[in-house]
């Protein structure tokens, strides 16, 4: 049984893997399907996010049939909201988790491949109602977060008034620090950051 299946639809948090980018400085790739240590970046997260959620979905458009191996829901963004940035895959993953039932949905880019193993634990335990996402070495990261599906009214009020940046919506979430070596949120953006990642996962990174 895999650790996103949903037992007798008694859902708390739901799961997103967020793959619905542009790889422009990776030549245009598909991210979610690059190869990292023998396995596509998408199956990372899903192994990463999956066993912390009560099921769990992946963000991305166009055609699905290419993650089937994968046996996850493919959401894509609402029509007129493609390629609007990821707070678009946000929204159709909290209508899809409201569907399910679930009070909160937990999301990650497919480009962080190290999302920490007790990210949907903290970040829960922080929000206590309230949106809440992750902090690391000073940085926020507002893809990897919580979100209420109690606040989707407002979310979709904001991105239809024209709000597309994350860090906006996001005001006054709960912050959670996480501090490890690497990064745990390090995240692939060219090819020499695939590289890196290769490094990391071989224990070779310094």
């Amino acid at each position: 049984m895999p650790a996103w299946y949903c037992n007798g639809g008694n859902v708390a948090i739901a799961g997103l893997i967020l793959a619905g980018g542009v790889g422009r400085r990776m030549g245009g790739a598909d991210k979610a399907l690059l190869m990292l240590a023998g396995r596509p970046l998408v199956a990372h997260l899903a192994a990463r996010l999956g066993p912390q959620v009560d099921l769990l979905a992946l963000s991305a458009n166009g055609d699905a049939a290419r993650f089937a191996a994968l046996g996850l829901p493919v959401l894509t963004d609402a029509p007129g909201t493609q390629g609007q940035g990821p707070l678009a895959g946000v929204l159709a993953g909290l209508d899809w988790a409201a569907g399910q039932g679930a009070t909160a949905l937990v999301t990650a880019s497919v480009d962080t491949p190290f999302v920490p193993r007790d990210l949907v634990a903290r970040l829960a335990a922080a929000a206590q109602g309230r949106a809440a996402l992750a902090v690391s070495d000073g940085r926020i990261h507002p893809t990897a977060a919580l979100w209420p599906v109690a606040g989707r009214a407002r979310l979709r009020a904001l991105f239809d008034a024209g709000e597309r940046r994350l860090r906006v919506v996001l005001h006054g979430a709960a912050e959670v620090t996480f501090d490890a070596t690497p990064d745990p949120f390090f995240n692939i953006n060219t090819p020499e950051d695939l590289d890196c990642a290769a490094a990391i996962c071989a224990g070779r990174a310094p």
